[in-house]
């Protein structure tokens, strides 16, 4: 249980501190008066027709109508690499990352020196998971603009993402040679640290970090993380209490308290923070799967099949989901339901080559 609980208080290595590409806005936002050589007036007036259309669907969140008009454009006008980057953008918007790759690509083979598509491409593929890839593009860009921190800051997220430590704090030093006082580069540098278990080297550092940048959020919540770890509860309460105050809407101020309360078996509070999260963040992976492992233990399994349930259309193919919800409908009596659950939670957790994750789904089974 103890190792569950760290891989929850340490897995929050996310892409938040990657910016969006911005490439589409800077690309599509002043279309050229004067058409190309090579576009008939009458043509260039029907883009610009369309683009204003476009507009108007993007204004509104119709995201899918505005892609169909800006591929229509594309028909018009294929060899203009900022269309493409603009429907790289819209898919990103969409959460449609394989498809917004595809889209940059696209516009890297017409525009092969732009270092911001390489950047979102880059973004693509890491929010896609595709970081061997994400990597390589970021360093495309980092070639092409090696004064550009955003360009660091996106590889230096992949390398902690790859486990890649040694890269990461790399990454860290690239960063600060071009802007000593960069926070985002002691953030990704901390999380190296943590990630490896160094964690007297990461006291040690994120605390002279923290007092450079007393009003960073992030950095305290490193530091709680590795008091937690260390059994210093106080500290770590304290710690967050402070980023709290700091930033009292941080989602992840409240799920980070709501497991040091789990852990020490105060699960009322635990799930006022719990939901205190979800309030901020719906999608909050963790904080619904705190609340779906003390509804368990308080033997509100009606209450936790609801919660499994809703986090399976967050994470569809999570086998830890599978799980729980299996125990919640074997705790009702509804053997089916568990058994398909179990099925599914195996089938997941052998793909991720997860051999605990198959013998407890097989030992809750022969309970079937």
């Amino acid at each position: 249980m103890r190792r569950f609980f760290l891989i929850l208080f340490f897995i929050m290595t996310d892409l938040s501190m990657v910016k969006v590409p911005i490439a589409f806005a800077q690309s599509l936002e002043n279309f050229p008066d004067d058409p190309p050589l090579t576009i008939p007036q009458d043509v260039h007036q029907q883009i610009n027709d369309l683009l204003d259309t476009a507009q108007s669907y993007i204004e509104a969140g119709d995201y899918r109508n505005a892609i169909a008009l800006y591929e229509q454009i594309a028909t018009l006008d294929d060899e203009n690499a900022k269309i493409y980057s603009g429907i790289g953008y819209l898919y990103t918007l969409q959460g449609n990352f394989l498809a917004a790759s595809t889209a940059y690509q696209k516009a890297l083979s017409i525009d092969p020196e732009n270092p911001d598509f390489y950047y979102a491409l880059g973004y693509s593929f890491a929010n896609a998971g595709k970081y061997n890839d994400a990597a390589t593009a970021y360093y495309y860009a980092i070639d092409l603009e090696p004064e550009n921190i955003q360009h660091y800051i996106g590889l230096g997220v992949v390398l902690l993402r790859q486990q890649n430590y040694a890269k990461a704090e790399e990454v860290y030093y690239s960063i600060t040679a071009l802007e000593p006082n960069n926070q985002e580069a002691y953030e990704i540098m901390g999380k190296a640290l943590i990630e490896q278990q160094r964690f007297n080297d990461a006291i040690v550092f994120l605390e002279k970090a923290i007092n450079s940048f007393s009003d960073s959020t992030e950095l305290r919540l490193q530091l709680a993380s590795v008091k937690f770890y260390q059994g210093d509860i106080t500290q770590a309460l304290d710690l967050l209490k402070q980023a709290e105050r700091i930033a009292p809407n941080h989602y992840k101020i409240f799920v980070k308290t709501g497991i040091i309360l789990e852990k020490q078996n105060l699960y009322e509070d635990a799930l006022t923070a719990y939901r205190r999260a979800i309030y901020l963040n719906p999608k909050s992976i963790e904080a619904q799967a705190g609340i779906g492992r003390i509804l368990l233990i308080k033997k509100d399994y009606l209450g936790a099949t609801v919660i499994y349930q809703q986090l399976l259309k967050i994470i569809p193919n999570n086998p830890d989901a599978y799980y729980g919800l299996a125990l919640s409908y074997q705790r009702r009596g509804l053997k089916k339901e568990a058994k398909l659950a179990l099925d599914t939670a195996r089938q997941l957790y052998s793909d991720y080559h997860n051999s605990e994750g198959v013998q407890q789904v097989n030992n809750l089974d022969r309970e079937l």
